[in-house]
């Protein structure tokens, strides 16, 4: 306590002494026992009173003890479930030894993709995520003294590499469990294929064959297709050579989901084969593109476009009349309308109400004042002589990537049209260009009213530009590429649904197994307050369930699920809006892709940590090495609080009972 604080409270009980003096003595001379009484007890409140004011305060000390943390990290995942027995007996070794909870305070985690205190013992966790959980039981102990025993067998199979998580002062203790033999292993690696291929086409395929080994080992890797197999390459591996690529082009013969299983032989010496298999699954769609072509005249630009959209297979081109029936309009996705006439008035009547895509070619021959009557996109000058012009990318363009067009000597097209207006917002391909001078006037421009898409194309004799292609670069890709992305753009009407899906058609193993929903309302605005529910069906039932509202969509977790084929379909309830999928669950378990525990690393980290690797069988080793270790010793620390010398409340009590029983007794006995 401070000397000014003492002080206070002497005088403090100095000034009520002189006013219980001078209440009961100074005016009184009487010396009963009576006043005596009254006298202290006006003492007491005043004094009281007085030592609320100053609230005399003293510094207390208080000692602990502090005992650093043993965080014991337990592996639960299905990779570890034969170690059981050796986990339980190290647990229980850890629990009942008196030197480790004297000097320890111990936790219990297990981890598995997460990490969580140690209730029970499952080994249920398909995924193990080791860097996690060291990287969690760092942050929690940032600030205490710790360290962390490490039971696993050594193998992650997501996130970071532990090996390289050194960003640790604290010392890490390694025992790894099951088998570290090493034995020799060819697995097959992740496989890398397109989700889509469409019908006809080649799609590509990678994947890797790794070997674990000391030898000289040879397979072969085999690739079915729905149980076909439709390729296969011999390997031969080393311990300094010891990973083969796979690389090959599968033929989209049919329409729908395809398993592909990719395969590859087994040693003889082999004790894990669950890893020589893995599959995947494509998607076929056939998504054939019908191209008519409409004219009344014969003109080479007309073979030029056929060649350049047919060059892909998902496309084919139908040449017809102005006056086809509509019956055959109707199974066209783009009507190319070279050098339009008044003969083409009922088609393009059609293509208007139908809001069918189109691109309009224009030349010598196109009948303008027919064209600004029948339209109005755009209006044409008419009485302008026949012309060569040039054309120039237009930079801006922004609807695709048109930048690897080369049109480097490229000649002229022939145009007798005259300065174009557009009535309406347009995007420009290409520029025209006369005698050297950018005339501001479109060469190729296109339009888009929602899902509505046109293009005008002022000039003839393109068939030159495709040729030309050829003498630059010895083939037809380049102007091919471009007329087939004009195409895919013409043709790609990206209407907008409401009801939108995400969800894998394969799945290795069902803990990743979610379907994902995105519903609108009809200003397409997210509907937060929609209910969708999900139908599974298999060949033998069938389930519904809700799907729960996430952070700006909707889920359902289909973890639960075992592995097999599956159907499902996702309603909105209270309107009549619905979607449908299908999926595979393999039996890929990604915990039993590894052969043997991973000694080494779990060693190297106990190294890099300056800590120490353990076998299960040196439980005693583990305890001697951590009851030894100086740096973890329990520290007495001391707590300095200052706290009030009295309990206001029971000050306050004696305050109020002094005056109290004054005042009774002064009643009492007469006194004013």
């Amino acid at each position: 306590m401070q000397t000014e604080t003492v002080l206070l409270i002497i005088l403090a009980a100095l000034v009520a002494l002189l006013v219980s003096l001078f209440q009961y003595y100074f005016r009184n001379k009487r010396r009963d026992k009576l006043h005596v009484t009254l006298s202290f007890l006006r003492f007491l409140g005043v004094f009281g009173i007085l030592l609320l004011l100053i609230n005399p305060q003293i510094l207390k000390t208080t000692y602990k003890i502090e005992k650093p943390v043993l965080a014991v990290l337990v592996d639960n995942s299905t990779s570890a479930a034969s170690s059981k027995e050796e986990i339980e007996s190290i647990l229980s070794a850890l629990k009942n030894s008196e030197t480790i909870t004297d000097r320890f305070t111990v936790s219990n985690y297990v981890f598995g993709e997460t990490l969580r205190p140690l209730d029970s013992l499952t080994f249920a966790d398909e995924l193990t995520n080791i860097d996690n959980s060291i990287s969690s039981i760092n942050e929690a102990y940032r600030r205490k003294e710790s360290t962390i025993l490490l039971i696993s067998d050594g193998n992650q199979t997501v996130g970071k590499d532990y090996i390289f998580n050194l960003d640790t002062k604290k010392p890490i203790y390694t025992v790894t469990i099951g088998d570290t033999t090493a034995y020799e292993d060819l697995s097959i690696g992740a496989i890398n294929s397109n989700r889509y291929a469409f019908l006809n086409n080649k799609f590509p395929l990678e994947s890797y064959v790794t070997y674990q080994g000391n030898g000289n080992v040879s397979g072969r890797v085999n690739i079915t297709l729905d149980g076909k197999n439709i390729f296969s390459q011999a390997i031969s591996l080393s311990k300094s050579n010891n990973l083969a690529s796979i690389n090959t082009l599968i033929d989209a013969n049919s329409v729908g989901n395809k398993t592909i299983k990719v395969s590859v032989t087994k040693l003889a010496s082999e004790r894990n084969i669950s890893n020589n298999t893995r599959q995947t699954t494509v998607e076929v769609i056939d998504e054939k593109t019908n191209v008519a072509i409409v004219s009344q005249i014969l003109h080479p630009d007309l073979g030029a476009f056929k060649k350049a959209i047919e060059s892909n297979e998902q496309r084919q081109v139908q040449f017809i009349s102005s006056n086809t029936t509509s019956q055959i309009l109707d199974d066209m996705d783009l009507f190319i309308l070279y050098e339009p006439d008044r003969s083409f008035k009922s088609i393009i009547e059609y293509i208007q109400s139908k809001k069918s895509n189109y691109l309009m070619v224009t030349g010598v021959n196109t009948d303008f004042g027919f064209l600004n009557q029948v339209q109005e996109n755009f209006i044409f000058e008419l009485g302008y002589p026949e012309q060569e012009v040039f054309g120039s990318l237009n930079s801006a363009f922004s609807k695709y990537d048109i930048t690897d067009f080369d049109m480097s000597n490229f000649p002229p097209l022939s145009s007798d049209a005259g300065p174009l207006l557009l009535n309406t917002s347009n995007d420009i391909l290409l520029d025209s260009e006369i005698k050297g001078v950018n005339i501001n006037s479109p060469l190729l421009s296109v339009f888009e009213d929602n899902s509505w898409k046109r293009g005008l194309w002022v000039g003839s004799g393109i068939w030159k530009w495709r040729g030309q292609t050829y003498r630059n670069s010895g083939d037809f890709s380049n102007f091919d590429l471009f007329m087939g992305k004009l195409v895919r753009y013409l043709t790609s009407n990206a209407r907008r649904e409401r009801l939108n899906l995400e969800y894998n058609s394969l799945i290795e193993g069902s803990n990743s197994a979610v379907v994902t929903a995105t519903y609108f309302d009809e200003a397409y605005v997210f509907e937060p307050n929609a209910t969708l529910d999900i139908t599974i069906r298999t060949d033998v039932k069938e389930s519904t369930r809700p799907m729960v509202l996430r952070n700006g969509y909707y889920e359902a977790d289909l973890s639960d699920l075992s592995p097999g084929s599956y159907e499902f379909r996702v309603n909105v309830a209270g309107g009549n809006i619905s979607k449908s999928g299908n999926f595979v669950i393999s039996e890929f378990d990604l915990e039993k892709q590894f052969v043997s525990s991973n000694y080494q690393k779990m060693n190297l980290l106990s190294s890099y940590t300056k800590g120490t690797s353990f076998l299960p069988s040196q439980v005693n080793q583990i305890i001697d090495e951590l009851s030894s270790n100086d740096a973890f010793v329990p520290t007495q620390k001391s707590i300095e609080n200052i706290v009030s010398l009295v309990d206001y409340r029971m000050l306050l009590a004696i305050i109020v009972l002094a005056f109290t029983i004054e005042w009774f007794l002064r009643k009492y006995n007469g006194l004013i």
